[in-house]
């Protein structure tokens, strides 16, 4: 007798104004099945996330949870049924212990007992391998320890279907590794896993079968041990999409950008200070930073945009100091910030795509004697779509109405057409499908070859080998080594992520050139 399913979607429809986000989906997630969800950016994972979550309702079709149909009321009831999701943002109280934390989802009978739920914590932490000290507090914890609370908080609660949003997206190559094997016993014990990633060679590791969206349909499935990553990535963006970026060897030349002991002392509690960072950046390289998010990367991009100030000759541009400048002054010089949070930084949400273009684009001849001309700016924003193949419903529409990966498309677009100097970019291609990764490191790699001076800041391992000169890692506020990439091993920079760094290298070694 066949086994009845775990999840079963059928003919899932659901349409918003202008866009049939999910288009008749077909769905089936096994018991003890680690199950990959891939596409695009846009193709309609997120919605159908929400849909098996009961966030949202779907307008046509039918669900079965293991082989009764049911209609969500709410993510309540998911949780009441077995149904668990970890988001990629993380949704925990940084002034809370991991058990009040994970007290907040649990029914007030449940709760209440804190004793109970202490060891309820500590024995489903370390019988999956994630050892967590219930009477923590959340800020003191890794990105990854934090992740663990997401985990154990569905696990507590008894879950039989976990949902992953790009689990990895934060964390380092050992904590990857910790995170599959514990996903694996996961499975071993009957646990379903739906894991939405677009990081193509993780899937191939873990996952025992995959689905791929594109918009909005189930355009294909395979076995994702049996296929390369090129055969996948085919499957989600077809064959007119390159799958990679040519970068061909650079050659730097004169010093742009010069960091001397650079340090500031964070006022958020949750902040991370500065340490007498040192950096020497010429034109036509890109340099790449790593690091497990909350390590010091936010403050780094403040102090490179203006948006923090510091003595004016801790920080030198084209032989300029300009450390006590603001945002405006250094754009002026020809220096452009991609920051990671692209919907209230990078983009005012409720702003149409002009709007939005205004914003940082307006030198570019757009203002004259305190007038906007908005024919030119709705040129310019035009010039970006057209450029940088930016799905959207118009110019008019809405930065928020956009999906992440095309959004990104925009700001990068935006800030590359005005032809930097210097581009500072923060994790550009996080959360975005492999179509516009290789969009956007096209753009890097032009910009480089222009004779500008690119910082990337990213999780992103593959990538920055790929596309830098020299790397490094920052933990705590200090920053490692910077190093030729040829030379450099990726369990070294792992290393360098954790803190395994000795300080009295780092000037010497952070001014050497590839």
């Amino acid at each position: 007798m066949t086994a009845v399913a775990r999840l079963t979607l059928e003919n899932i429809v659901k349409q918003y104004p202008g866009c049939r986000a999910n288009d008749g989906v077909d769905l089936v997630v096994n018991a003890g099945e680690i199950h990959a969800l891939l596409g695009e950016n846009g193709a309609g994972k997120s919605t159908l996330m929400k849909i098996i979550y009961g966030v949202i309702q779907p307008d046509e079709g039918t669900i079965y949870w293991e082989g009764k149909k049911l209609t969500l009321q709410g993510p309540a009831h998911a949780r009441q049924l077995g149904i668990g999701m970890v988001f990629q943002h993380f949704s925990l109280f940084e002034t809370l212990t991991v058990a009040e934390n994970i007290a907040l989802a649990l029914p007030a009978a449940e709760a209440r007992d804190r004793r109970a739920l202490d060891e309820r914590i500590r024995e489903v932490s370390a019988h999956y391998g994630m050892a967590l000290d219930p009477r923590r507090f959340v800020h003191t914890l890794s990105t990854g320890e934090r992740q663990r609370v997401e985990i154990v908080r569905c696990l507590i609660q008894n879950s039989r279907l976990l949902i992953l949003d790009e689990p990895t997206s934060v964390l380092t190559p050992q904590e990857v590794a910790d995170l599959f094997s514990t996903l694996r016993q996961l499975a071993s014990e009957g646990c379903s896993i739906l894991f939405i990633s677009h990081k193509l060679q993780e899937v191939r590791d873990l996952c025992h079968t995959a689905t791929v969206l594109r918009h909005g349909k189930v355009t294909g499935a395979c076995d994702p041990t049996i296929e390369t990553t090129d055969a996948i990535a085919r499957l989600m963006v077809g064959e007119g999409t390159p799958l990679s970026t040519d970068v061909p060897p650079a050659d730097p030349g004169e010093s742009l950008l010069q960091m001397h002991s650079l340090s500031f002392r964070s006022e958020d509690p949750f902040g991370t200070s500065l340490d007498r960072i040192c950096l020497n950046l010429r034109a036509g390289e890109i340099v790449g930073i790593a690091g497990v998010a909350g390590n010091g990367q936010d403050e780094l991009l403040r102090a490179l945009s203006g948006e923090i100030t510091v003595p004016a000759e801790h920080l030198t541009f084209q032989g300029t100091p300009v450390g006590n400048l603001g945002p405006d002054a250094r754009r002026r010089q020809g220096m452009a910030v991609v920051p990671e949070d692209r919907l209230g930084r990078g983009a005012v949400p409720d702003l149409s795509l002009v709007d939005n273009t205004l914003l940082t684009a307006s030198a570019q001849g757009m203002v004259q004697r305190g007038w906007v001309s908005y024919n030119k700016v709705r040129d310019y924003a035009q010039r970006i779509r057209e450029r940088f193949q930016v799905k959207a419903s118009g110019l008019d529409a809405t930065a928020r109405s956009l999906s992440g990966g095309n959004l990104q498309k925009f700001i990068i677009g935006r800030e590359a057409l005005q032809k930097p100097t210097l581009l500072v970019a923060s994790h550009p291609t996080w959360g975005v499908d492999v179509g516009s990764a290789v969009a956007i490191h096209q753009v890097l790699v032009e910009l480089r070859d222009q004779g500008a001076a690119v910082l990337l800041i990213s999780e992103d391992l593959d990538e920055l080998f790929q596309l830098c000169n020299r790397m490094g890692a920052i933990c705590g506020g200090r920053l490692s080594p910077l190093l030729p990439t040829p030379s450099l091993t990726i369990e070294q920079l792992g290393q360098w992520m954790a803190g395994d760094f000795a300080d009295s290298a780092d000037a010497e070694v952070n001014h050497a050139v590839a």
